[in-house]
């Protein structure tokens, strides 16, 4: 066991949970705490869950998560940390906005797991601050919220902020938060029991390169992905990729055919058709404004080619995504 430093009283941290949050992220965060205080033989941490009205959480996965507090409640924490998932605009209401500015200005930190930031984003208590949030719904909140300064790493810590990206990034920041205030031993031993070999770094990516997701040895394929990704707005033709691979198009055909079982064409289009379906998620552009930003040419193009894809119109889509109704994988 091993033996922190002197407390004054354990931090009780507040974990406000949004309709579908994510149970794994939550539990990921949670965690951390109980085993540091196991570890340390002492109550080093207390948390405890809020929600608007103090009534039960569905979580993405629907299991049901019981509510300490509603926010009508006199409750005093260290941290308060917002969780959410799926829609975290559902869990954007006035008095949840009131109540976090209230927090804010007593001094205490806030932080975001998963999509939580945006709603720390749409209270303004992100104004000025590096955030992150998870990888699918990163460029939305950089797009909603100019003001707020996106990073892709795991987690960012902001003076009084603290965002994660969810998944088990929620550990990795956890961890940090042990290791600044009981030190690096007591972190260290805490991930050794969740068998998470290295305490990631704050700035590491939250995807793998596509060479590891895709399985591929080839690095011309493995460079043309790269360029597909980082130009979905504006797509690349294929004799650009071809060029800025130096590959032929002969080649690259067949490559993608031989390791992806997909034409190149039809991989770009599935891409941008998936930053799409995000778009639809987590912003409120119009339909013709996701089609523009994922490089179509009109918005009946779009539609077209989105139905084709997932089997309905993009409006129809989001309409379904509201309704908590998963999109099939394509």
């Amino acid at each position: 066991m091993l033996t922190a430093q002197p407390v004054r009283s354990p931090d009780t941290i507040g974990f406000l949970l949004a309709p579908r949050f994510s149970l794994m992220a939550f539990v990921c965060a949670v965690e951390p705490l109980r085993v540091a205080n196991r570890l340390s033989q002492r109550e080093l941490y207390r948390w405890e869950t809020i929600s608007l009205d103090g009534a039960p959480v569905v979580a993405s996965n629907q299991m049901t998560v019981v509510a300490d507090h509603s926010l009508r409640d006199r409750s005093s924490f260290a941290k308060v940390m917002v969780c959410a998932g799926f829609e975290p605009e559902t869990l954007y209401d006035p008095a949840i906005a009131k109540w976090l500015r209230a927090r804010d200005r007593a001094g205490t930190p806030l932080g975001a797991i998963d999509t939580g930031s945006f709603v720390l984003a749409y209270a303004g208590l992100l104004d000025g601050h590096r955030a992150c949030t998870h990888w699918e719904s990163l460029e939305s909140l950089q797009s909603q919220f100019p003001s707020v300064t996106t990073e892709p790493g795991l987690f960012v810590v902001d003076r009084q902020r603290y965002t994660c990206a969810g998944g088990t990034a929620a550990l990795d920041m956890m961890l940090h938060v042990v290791s600044m205030q009981h030190g690096h031993r007591l972190a260290a031993a805490v991930a050794e029991q969740f068998i998470h070999a290295r305490m990631r770094e704050a700035k590491e990516h939250q995807r793998m390169e596509p060479r590891e997701r895709q399985g591929l040895n080839d690095p011309s394929l493995v460079k043309a992905i790269e360029l597909m990704e980082s130009r979905l707005e504006e797509p690349a033709s294929i004799e650009q990729l071809c060029a800025a691979v130096k590959v032929s198009r002969r080649r690259l055909e067949r490559e993608f055919q031989r390791q992806l079982k997909i034409s190149p064409q039809r991989y770009y289009l599935d891409l941008r058709l998936q930053r799409a379906r995000t778009l639809l998620q987590y912003t409120k552009l119009s339909v013709l404004e996701v089609g523009v930003a994922t490089g179509f040419r009109s918005g009946a193009q779009f539609c077209r080619a989105y139905k084709s894809w997932a089997g309905v119109t993009p409006s129809r889509e989001r309409q379904r995504i509201h309704q908590g109704i998963a999109p099939s994988l394509s």
